[in-house]
């Protein structure tokens, strides 16, 4: 996705919706054909935000632009926040990035601790649905075989998403997929010593088998600002026997509420952008979809 094309395909609507999460902030509005860069728009006046939590200084969070002793090395790494976008160069004006998707009506940060990209990875993973014997369930509109992921619900905002989290300073993607799956689906941080080796003995050998990228890039979601954004890899990681999944327990942990299997099709509603992963990855397993034949043969 461009800078200059702003919504095409629709794809910047969660960053423009009020109120801005957590908060009773409302956003100027953003008409579609405003929301590039391109568009002349002189009287536009975003609302200023960055949460309490942010300027608070966590450890996860950037400081203020403002401050005399912070020299981001903005489209580049720095030191070992990763500040390049994985849609290429982003723009920067009076000292801040700009949301390379368009205009969402507020500035600042909102509730993203990183000026420009906030990184964060997805781990998408996937069994077949099987009867009582063993045998993979076909659906009987569409004859393909159903496929089940691990959804998690959201304590923050009680909405179903693959589990997932922000990629530490320094760590590597495959690291922090494994981490947030272990984390949020398995409850891996309450666990003893000898459970989480158990654990990770398991989680290794699913995550080190062949997996699909199903998405790398800009996410539209309702936490983005015009000078902070969420960026994510969503990667799935498919269990074919079940063998895996079934000696692990699924317990909800961190920040999520409740963890189950789901099965894939068109009637899911789930958090942010995660709907067209979940049907990237039925099109790329050539698992069911929809039960409109249309439907199924056709890409995003």
């Amino acid at each position: 996705m461009s800078g200059s094309n702003g919504s095409k395909e629709n794809s910047h609507n969660k960053a423009r919706t009020s109120p801005y999460p957590g908060s009773k902030v409302e956003r100027s509005q953003v008409p579609n054909e405003k929301v590039g860069w391109l568009v002349e728009w002189q009287d536009y006046n975003p609302v200023e935000y960055t949460a309490v939590s942010v300027l608070a200084g966590p450890r996860w969070a950037d400081p203020q632009i403002s401050e005399s002793n912070f020299s981001p090395k903005f489209n580049e790494k720095d030191g070992l926040v990763e500040r390049k976008s994985k849609n290429g160069l982003y723009e920067i004006e009076n000292g801040r990035p700009r949301n390379p998707a368009g205009r969402t009506g507020l500035v600042g940060r909102g509730l993203l601790g990183r000026w420009g990209p906030n990184h964060a990875a997805d781990p998408i993973i996937t069994r077949w649905k099987k009867d009582s014997s063993g045998n993979k369930i076909m659906h009987p509109v569409s004859g393909k075989h159903i496929l089940q992921f691990v959804a998690i619900k959201r304590k923050d905002c009680g909405e179903w998403a693959i589990p997932g989290g922000m990629v530490d300073p320094g760590e590597k993607i495959s690291a922090t997929l494994k981490r947030e799956f272990g984390e949020e689906a398995l409850n891996s941080l309450q666990k003893t010593s000898a459970e989480k080796r158990e654990i990770e003995e398991k989680l290794h050998k699913l995550f080190s088998q062949d997996h699909l990228v199903i998405y790398k890039g800009y996410v539209d979601d309702p936490r983005n600002t015009d000078n902070a954004w969420m960026e994510t890899e969503a990667v799935n990681y498919h269990d074919e026997t079940g063998e895996i999944m079934d000696n692990l327990t699924l317990e909800a942990g961190d920040d999520a509420g409740k963890v189950k299997w789901v099965d894939i099709n068109d009637k899911l509603k789930l958090y942010a952008s995660h709907f067209q992963f979940i049907k990237l990855v039925a099109e790329k397993r050539d698992a069911h979809w929809s039960e409109d034949s249309e439907a199924d043969c056709h890409g995003l």
